[in-house]
């Protein structure tokens, strides 16, 4: 079977599954600032989410809106667009995927994903 057309990983899950680990990501990344997960589903959070960064600096009505459709959370969304959003000074790129080794059980490779400029909240709640 070809593979054109396919876009994303499938991580061995249902659509629904899929969508829903990706707004778990979302959400822990937004409230963290930074997390630890595998490889792939690194690669895959930053492909949606620096959409949805680049959604929230829009900051009217409609992306806001949108936002919260898409993230699933209100208050995710808002903290993403009221804090998170006005400390990036740069137009894309705005999250940096770094290799951590490798995971001791089934040895799958591990990534920290991490905001490349330093963000003000999360300084003040460390």
């Amino acid at each position: 079977m070809h593979r054109h057309g396919y876009k994303g990983r499938k991580f061995g899950r249902e659509t629904d599954q899929r969508q829903a680990l990706v707004k778990s990501l979302t959400c822990s990344l937004i409230q963290h600032g930074e997390i630890k997960t595998t490889l792939p589903k690194a690669k895959e959070l930053r492909r949606s989410f620096e959409k949805l960064v680049t959604l929230a600096k829009k900051g009217d009505l409609n992306s806001r809106r949108l936002l919260i459709a898409r993230v699933g959370n209100i208050q995710m969304a808002n903290c993403l667009i009221d804090s998170v959003v006005k400390d990036i000074k740069r137009n894309s790129g705005y999250l940096r995927i770094t290799r951590e080794g490798y995971r001791r059980g089934d040895n799958a490779e591990m990534a920290r994903i991490a905001f490349v400029d330093d963000i003000a909240a999360y300084k003040e709640a460390k």
